[in-house]
C-alpha cells in the first residue's frame, strides 16, 4: 500500500524559507516520478515541480529559481526547499508520485499548509 505523508508546512514571513518533506512507503521509490503541487484557497490545484527517476527536474515558472525539489532514494524521501517566499505562495502543498509507465500521478499525500504573510 503506497503512502505519502507531508510535513514541514507553517507560517512564514515574505522573503523567508521553508522546507517541506514527503515520506513515502510501499513503493519502489527510485523508479517513480515525484512531484509537488499546491492548491490556493478557492483555486484549482496546480503543478509546482517534478523530479524524474533519472534525477532531472522541472519547475513551474512561478517558482523557478526560488524552489528546489530533491529526493533521497535511500530514505524514500522527497523534499521541497522554498526560498524567497511570497504571499502568493500561500497554499496547501501536496506531494505525489507517478508510477513507471503511467501518465498521471496516482498517489497523493494529505497536504501541508504553507502560509506566507506580507
Amino acid at each position: 500500500q503506497v503512502q505519502l505523508v507531508e510535513s514541514g508546512g507553517g507560517l512564514v514571513q515574505a522573503g523567508g524559507s521553508l522546507r517541506l518533506s514527503c515520506a513515502t512507503s510501499g513503493l519502489t521509490f527510485n523508479s517513480y516520478t515525484m512531484g509537488w503541487f499546491r492548491q490556493a484557497p478557492g483555486k484549482e490545484r496546480k503543478f509546482v515541480c517534478t523530479s524524474w527517476d533519472g534525477g532531472s527536474t522541472y519547475y513551474a515558472d512561478s517558482v523557478k529559481g526560488r524552489f528546489t525539489i530533491s529526493r533521497d532514494n535511500a530514505k524514500n524521501m522527497m523534499y521541497l526547499e522554498m526560498n524567497s517566499l511570497k504571499p502568493e505562495d500561500t497554499a496547501v502543498y501536496y506531494c505525489a508520485v507517478r508510477p513507471p509507465g503511467r501518465v498521471n500521478y496516482d498517489y497523493w499525500g494529505q497536504g501541508t499548509q504553507v502560509t506566507v504573510s506580507s
